[in-house]
């Protein structure tokens, strides 16, 4: 068993009696170390060696005085000596060295003084020789026991990640697991929990796990799955019930339990290449992981396929901490900080009844993966309470100092961890992380108070459901009102790309009747979270693609899970780009979105908003948040959705998509293109027409189209070539599945839009680094493709309206968006946007209009795209707009707006005036049921 702290201060106290008069370098440092290590209980000649040899980076040679790879480094000098000199030693040899065997721990002495240098968390101690006792745990290393602040994107979870990767391939090339796949996902999952045991102090004395591989195994591996099938069977058997004739160095591992290592399994056949693949992985510092990164290694053995056919995407620890903070970590740190404040007698026993709070917690995670999520909330969880536990504990001399028995202080457990994860796999290892994270935790109480506090044997277990989330009850596995909270990161597949079983789960559960909808796969697991919590109290916190809160899905969404399950958006994260940890990781655009039940909402909603999406948000704080994640508490009603309109509700013209010519690209030519069909086939010039896509409307590239609407049958039929095109295109349609499709004549687009006058052109996607999306005019000959929004016998009235900071705001909240880009769709940007009463307009707009027009053509060279460029805007045409933009405002109303959030709330108020839209009972907006004025 490890020895106590207690202990090891006393130790330290009798080492520092008995080396208080040493100071000879080559005499006495191995004694030295051998006693320094024994203060501890761990034998120094099983993790570390004198006098290692390195060649510097100067081509001249050194010898460290001693080395533990990977972990620590002493450089020793005689008593009296200058350690900075020696630290400039240590660093030359640091430098010298391999990445893998880098240590983390820099140690300099002259026996009588120590100077200790964490190199990873950039931490540093100094202390004479009589005051170790009171620094021992800044060597809790040598046990496997100390603090480490993992870090999203940290190298060694990147290495540890690789090391995962070799290993897994080398058993999948042997054919193990071939016919049994569970079989090697297990054994992975065993081999790395050995490993992160014998690194962190589970197993005792360190490292005999790996010194069990390394002197006990032949090296041609021949005999190596045998050891590995016993220590499994010992790790699953308690002492008591061992054989008297075990192998010694197996009966030194403890009884592990929790059910990890309890089913019986074939083992996979070792040869000396795979040997030295496992022998490698262990050598490699497992206690500087985090547990969390679990989700990483088990995506860097997935293939992109697999991935995005479940729509996973695996979190980051600052990603995972933007979904609890706000869903219950604020509040818990908030009250725990209010309750140290206090001087009052009742403080303790307020303490007490707080810590007793964190345990009655119980926390699921409806698709848990490889439990990313449970283990964070777990590792701070327990972080507050090793924060109350101290404050108990070091009670000042005017309160009462409180005694724990040991066994009792923790009283949090994995067993309030619930989670649904549909894959085998990764439900093995989200319990696996959460018994991982319980030692690292366990680990930093007995640092935290002085005293030794393990769980091994594990007893409690967390509770992972390997099931279908969407089809089982979720009472069955956590009543809804024993739950605390709901969260997590569900799978994303937008409507175009979801199986035919995810499509039919999530019309069934979102109860969307004959509609198909256009809901992603996520919006699934908000249904059933809604649903579950009425049997409660439960909050949820979810990630999300952004589009659920953009574009037509807004509808089909929120009215009805507002409308159903009475529940209110309590917070949100707006638009952000995504991170992960895993190897190959998924590049999307999300957002996250916090909800209350209606009759325990909270006063105060909080927003967060990023103004570049890979940096920090910005935080506020309002009475609603609207599904658009927008300050929504002037609103009428908070919860109103833009529909979908079929055609203007708004008395402007009609607008068209351009031509869609379902072709094969028969019909389309670029310039090279075009200039040798001429050569060949010069009477088809008047057909070829410049084919006006979003591309050439913004970057002024050129296409052509071959338009032969208007053609004589004649003419036709005196141009081969243009036969063959024709001809082509109709074996194109042929194929298709479509009967309108193989209807339609070959010489007709599937859309026919040919315009004889000039048009108003807005494309049908803008990045999101333009202020304003570049529209204008076009004039025949050129053909819109279906790329571009048509407006014919447009008004610079209409031009105005439409390019200004009002409709942009509009846009950028109500419309879609292609990953960040917006979405220009006609029937919710544009059918639906709400017209300012313009017969009344007390400014005129044209010259305005105009004026912006002007201020383009003012650089003649440049590309719209350029021209719109956020950071490279001309300074006259951006001064053009906002000329243009106040003067629309003032059409709206009578005094300007402040902001874009200002703009959106008054077009949702005109929108609710002129529309009969899909709309919630006021008693569920949270709102303040006025109207700004």
């Amino acid at each position: 068993m490890r020895l106590s702290w207690n202990e090891i201060r006393n130790r330290a106290a009798r080492f520092a009696e008995d080396w208080k008069d040493a100071a000879y370098e080559k005499g006495e440092t191995q004694s030295f170390y051998n006693d320094f290590f024994n203060v501890f209980g761990v034998k120094r000649r099983k993790v570390a060696r004198y006098e290692e040899h390195v060649q510097k980076l100067n081509d001249r040679s050194g010898f460290i005085d001693l080395f533990w790879p990977g972990v620590l480094l002493i450089e020793q000098k005689s008593a009296g000596k200058n350690l900075v000199d020696a630290y400039e030693q240590a660093g030359e040899y640091f430098d010298s060295l391999p990445d893998v065997a880098c240590p983390r721990f820099i140690l300099v002495s002259d026996f009588q003084n120590f100077e200790l240098r964490d190199l990873d968390e950039d931490e540093y101690s100094a202390f004479a020789l009589a005051d170790l006792p009171d620094h021992v745990e800044d060597f809790g290393f040598i046990l496997g026991v100390h603090r480490r602040t993992f870090r999203d994107q940290d190298p060694v979870n990147l290495e540890a990640t690789e090391l995962m990767r070799r290993l897994h391939e080398a058993l999948e090339s042997s054919g193990y697991g071939a016919y049994e796949p569970q079989a090697l996902e297990e054994f992975l999952v065993r081999i790395v929990f050995c490993m992160f045991a014998d690194d962190t102090g589970i197993f005792e004395p360190r490292d005999i796990f790996m010194d069990l591989l390394e002197e006990r195994t032949s090296e041609d591996g021949a005999d190596l799955g045998g050891w590995l099938a016993s220590l499994f069977d010992v790790l699953d058997t308690p002492e008591d019930r061992r054989q008297a004739t075990l192998d010694e160095d197996l009966n030194q591992f403890p009884y592990i339990d929790g059910e990890l290592f309890a089913p019986k399994r074939s083992i996979p056949n070792f040869n000396a290449d795979m040997r030295r693949i496992l022998i490698d992985a262990c050598g490699f510092n497992w206690e500087a992981i985090s547990p969390a990164i679990f989700g990483a290694l088990f995506q860097s053995v997935m293939d992109q396929g697999g991935r995005r056919a479940q729509g996973a995407h695996y979190t980051t620890e600052k990603n995972i901490l933007k979904v609890i903070g706000p869903l219950f970590l604020d509040e818990l740190k908030a009250q725990f900080e209010r309750l140290r404040a206090r001087k009052d007698r009742r403080r303790q026993a307020d303490l007490l009844r707080f810590r007793s709070k964190l345990a009655t917690m119980k926390f699921l995670d409806p698709a848990c993966g490889c439990g990313n999520f449970l283990v964070i909330v777990y590792r701070e969880l327990r972080e507050l309470e090793i924060q109350v536990v101290r404050e108990l504990h070091d009670a000042g001399p005017d309160e009462k100092q409180l005694v724990f028995q040991i066994e009792d202080l923790s009283q949090i457990t994995v067993e309030q961890f619930y989670g649904i994860e549909i894959g085998e796999f990764p439900a093995r290892i989200a319990k696996t992380a959460l018994w991982m994270m319980d030692h690292i935790m366990n680990n930093r109480l007995s640092m935290a108070v002085s005293e030794t506090y393990i769980r091994i044997p594990l007893i409690g277990s967390p509770h992972i459901l390997t099931a279908d989330a969407l089809e089982v009850d979720w009472a069955d596995l956590l009543p809804a009102n024993q739950c605390s909270f709901v969260l997590g990161n569900p799978p994303f597949s937008g409507s175009k790309i979801q199986s035919p079983l995810q499509r039919s789960q999530i019309q069934r559960i979102a109860n969307l009747g004959k509609s198909k909808g256009t809901l992603d796969f996520v919006t699934a697991w908000f249904f059933k979270a809604a649903e579950y919590v009425q049997g409660g109290d439960a909050r949820i916190g979810f990630v999300a693609t952004n589009s659920i809160t953009q574009g037509e899905q807004v509808a089909q969404l929120w009215p009805s899970l507002f409308g159903r399950n009475k529940v209110v958006i309590s917070f949100a994260h707006r638009t952000f780009a995504w991170g992960s940890d895993a190897r190959g990781k998924a590049h999307v655009h999300v957002v996250i979105i916090g909800l209350d039940q209606l009759a325990n909402a909270r006063p105060i909603k909080r927003l967060f908003s990023y103004p570049d999406l890979n940096e920090e948000p910005v935080e506020s704080r309002h009475a609603a948040i609207s599904p658009y994640l927008i300050d929504a508490g002037e609103l009428t009603n908070v919860n109103i959705a833009v529909r979908s309109e079929s055609k203007p509700i708004n008395g402007l013209r009609k607008l068209i998509i351009g031509s869609k010519p379902i072709d094969g690209g028969h019909y389309i030519f670029d310039e090279h293109e075009r200039a040798d069909f001429l050569d060949s086939e010069p009477l088809a010039e008047p057909f070829l027409r410049p084919y006006i896509g979003a591309q050439e409307f913004l970057r002024g590239k050129k296409r052509w189209i071959l338009a032969l609407h208007d053609a004589p049958i004649e003419l036709i039929a005196r141009m081969p070539l243009v036969k063959q095109r024709v001809s082509a295109v109709r074996s194109f349609r042929e194929l298709s599945k479509s009967q309108q499709t193989r209807d339609l004549p070959p010489i007709q687009y599937h859309v026919n839009v040919i315009p004889s006058s000039p048009f108003l052109a807005i494309p049908e996607s803008s990045s999101e680094r333009r202020e304003y999306v570049p529209i204008g005019w076009l004039d025949p000959p050129a053909i819109p493709s279906n790329s571009i929004r048509v407006l014919q016998n447009a008004s610079l009235e209409n031009f105005a309206i439409l390019t200004s900071a009002m409709h942009m705001a509009w846009l950028r909240h109500v419309g879609g968006r292609l990953k960040s880009d917006y979405r220009y769709s006609i029937e919710l940007v544009y059918n639906a946007f709400p017209m300012p009463p313009i017969s009344s307009d007390p400014v005129s707009l044209r010259p305005l209009a105009k004026g912006v027009l002007d201020a383009r053509k003012e650089h003649p060279s440049a590309s719209l795209a350029d021209l719109y460029d956020r950071d490279i805007m001309p300074a006259n045409l951006r001064r053009a707009h906002q000329r243009l933009d106040r003067a629309v405002d003032r059409v709206y109303r009578a005094f300007p707006f402040d902001s874009e959030r200002g703009r959106v709330e008054h077009l949702l108020l005109l929108y609710e005036e002129m529309s009969n839209p899909i709309e919630m009972n006021s008693e569920s907006t949270g709102g303040r049921h006025h109207r700004s004025k």
